[in-house]
């Protein structure tokens, strides 16, 4: 699966191309192949740079002391080959890593953010997305496939979320070029993004690894997982009497009277399908108001879970295969029709989990007309069967990403790495604070950079909130995450007011981008500001109150809604957790319960969503999520 460069001619490495973006003030790579002991010369900038290709091929220099600007065309010659690459900036470069919230590109939030999809464009803002590959062998030389993009209306789509805001407010801050390199998968766990090498300390993630070395392992492995995913939907298909009936079950024909009925949105082991795989068939019809006839017309159908296949007036709209995206559908002019209209959704469980998520937009609407689409649908089972078998996903095992996706980077100049990662290993919290500790490690050794800024999020808020105090993985990632703030060089984005309680993938990427830039702009570029919320530093014992101070408070502290701050719980020996009361005084907590005379620990926003959670500082940025144990009772 490794991807070698051809050397027999003179070759440059993908980054290496029209488009890119070089680092400022610093020793920058330049780097390719060609025939051993070939002569090779590069032009840049005015200057000139002289090297020989070794005994492998190999060939690299280094320029130095760039100042930001641009563009630029560099020149690499050998006796016999050229190759002139075209429209270099100098200015900023940045990793952009982790899983689908980092991945998760603008598109997915243009109706977040429609003003930004528009008012783009701007050729010294540049990305470079990286394709999924994955190795367990060896590490890839290059990338088989990728180029630089500039921002503007046509490109925009593709760009991370994430990755953009951080580029955008790193650009409106200090008006230089800022590229950044993409290399994000979603559900990838940690681990598939460190070298073998620096996982050789995890016995039980190297026994995890092995199978995968053998590459007819891999192979098998892929074919058998494919052939069933392919059996079952194949099968579904097969016996789906609303695929298959005379009058199929999206037509306006069909008679719906034996029908029963069902309100959006709706848990479906609630409405009696417990445990249900297979397919279940909806139907709505509406009138349309001639009012939205003629004009651009969407339909938003939330949430869905697992995936759905929808149709208006008999005709095919739009589907979505996986549970985790928005169903934003645009309907075809001339479709819709004054009074009847019929909204048929074919769902496929897959787990046994079918649902249609509440608190997700369910309507059909013009810029000036809207539907709701909310309450009763008519409904019926077409197919059922046992759940979709598990697949392996080999592309998350351990080190697979960083073989196929790091590696190939890891020779071009950068000023740091942004991570937004971790919900991948919620179910193993207790270790990740090592992992993260060996990933940052492990990359600034690869990038032969010590001490280059990384800068993550903390994981936001998500899932139900909790009536009372609870235990909580979500909460001690998120610890583990603060730990790693202990590694020199480092910087956190509070996120935990940034999350949606029914969506792991949130809208609010500008936000997140924005406040990565902040950390930035202190970590990376010495500027002396509150980047942070408050951090917790230390607690003591006051009678029967426990009085907190915290870090990065800024001008002092206070609730982002004006109230008393709330989500602090204390416990006594028993440990057993109740909800406290809090007070600002200066700049630290009380908080106390009347029911407990001598605490012995305290939580703050400790839970999945810690919803009401409050407490921010003057600059407005939410404290980080804790917990700590009251000493020398």
């Amino acid at each position: 699966m490794d991807f070698k460069p051809h050397k027999s001619k003179l070759t440059l490495p993908r980054l290496i191309s029209d488009g890119m973006v070089l680092q400022r003030e610093a020793e920058v790579r330049i780097w390719g192949w060609a025939e051993p002991g070939e002569s090779i010369s590069v032009k840049f900038s005015d200057m000139h740079y002289n090297t020989q290709a070794a005994c492998d091929g190999r060939w690299e220099v280094f320029l130095r002391d760039l100042k930001a600007g641009g563009p630029y065309d560099m020149e690499i010659k050998t006796v016999s080959d050229k190759i002139t690459v075209r429209n270099i900036l100098v200015g900023e470069v940045w990793i952009c890593s982790g899983q689908s919230n980092m991945e998760l590109p603008m598109a997915r939030v243009k109706d977040q953010y429609p003003g930004e999809m528009i008012n783009c464009e701007n050729p010294l803002i540049r990305t470079f997305n990286v394709s999924m590959s994955y190795d367990f062998n060896e590490s890839f030389e290059d990338l088989p496939e990728g180029e630089w993009v500039s921002s503007s209306p046509q490109t925009i789509s593709e760009f991370s979320a994430v990755g953009y805001f951080f580029a955008k407010a790193l650009f409106e801050r200090y008006h230089i070029p800022v590229g950044f390199i993409r290399a994000a998968i979603g559900g990838s766990p940690i681990e598939s993004w460190i070298s073998e090498e620096a996982l050789k300390t995890y016995p039980h993630i190297m026994q995890d690894l092995q199978p995968y070395k053998d590459d007819s392992y891999v192979e098998k492995t892929l074919k058998f997982d494919a052939a069933l995913t392919a059996a079952w939907f194949s099968s579904l298909d097969r016996n789906d009497k609303g695929l298959n009936s005379v009058v199929p079950w999206y037509s306006e024909e069909l008679d719906t009277s034996a029908w029963s009925t069902m309100n959006w949105p709706a848990t479906f082991e609630k409405e009696g399908l417990r445990n249900f795989n297979g397919v279940i068939w909806f139907r709505k019809e509406i009138d349309v108001p001639e009012e939205m006839l003629n004009k651009p017309v969407r339909l938003w159908l939330g949430r869905i879970v697992d995936s759905d296949r929808t149709y208006v007036n008999g005709e095919f709209v739009g589907e979505v295969t996986y549970q985790y995206p928005p169903r934003k559908y645009d309907i075809p002019a001339g479709l819709l029709k004054k009074g009847k209209n019929l909204i048929a959704v074919r769902i496929i469980c897959n787990n046994g989990l079918g649902e249609i998520i509440p608190d997700k937009p369910y309507r059909l609407f013009t810029e000036d007309c809207s539907i709701d689409l909310t309450g009763e649908w008519k409904y019926m089972v077409g197919a059922s069967c046992g759940p979709l078998p598990n697949t392996t996903f080999v592309q998350w095992q351990p080190t697979g990403l960083y073989n196929g996706m790091l590696a190939p980077l890891t020779r071009y100049t950068v000023k740091g790495a942004l991570w937004y990662q971790g919900e991948a290993n919620i179910p193993r919290p207790f270790e990740y604070s090592s992992l993260m500790r060996t990933l940052i490690e492990d990359w600034r050794k690869r990038w032969g950079q010590s001490s280059f800024p990384f800068i993550f999020v903390q994981l936001p808020n998500y899932g139900k909130p909790d009536d009372y105090p609870a235990e909580s993985q979500w909460a001690e990632l998120r610890e583990a995450q603060l730990q790693s703030l202990d590694i020199p060089d480092t910087a956190m984005a509070i996120t935990i007011d940034l999350g949606e309680w029914n969506d792991i993938h949130p809208l609010r990427k500008k936000e997140v981008g924005e406040r990565l830039a902040m950390a930035a702009f202190s970590t990376a570029y010495g500027e002396k500001i509150t980047a942070s919320g408050p951090i917790y530093r230390d607690v003591q014992l006051m009678g029967s109150k426990i009085v907190i101070s915290f870090n990065n408070i800024g001008n002092g502290l206070m609730t982002a809604d004006g109230c008393e701050p709330k989500h602090f719980a204390v416990a006594g020996s028993d440990n057993k957790f109740l909800w406290a009361k809090a007070k600002i005084e200066g700049d630290k907590v009380i908080v106390w319960n009347e029911e407990i005379a001598e605490p012995r620990a305290v939580r703050y926003a400790w839970a999945d969503n810690p919803e009401g959670a409050n407490l921010v500082n003057t600059e407005g940025l939410p404290a980080s999520p804790f917990r700590a144990e009251v000493r020398n009772l």
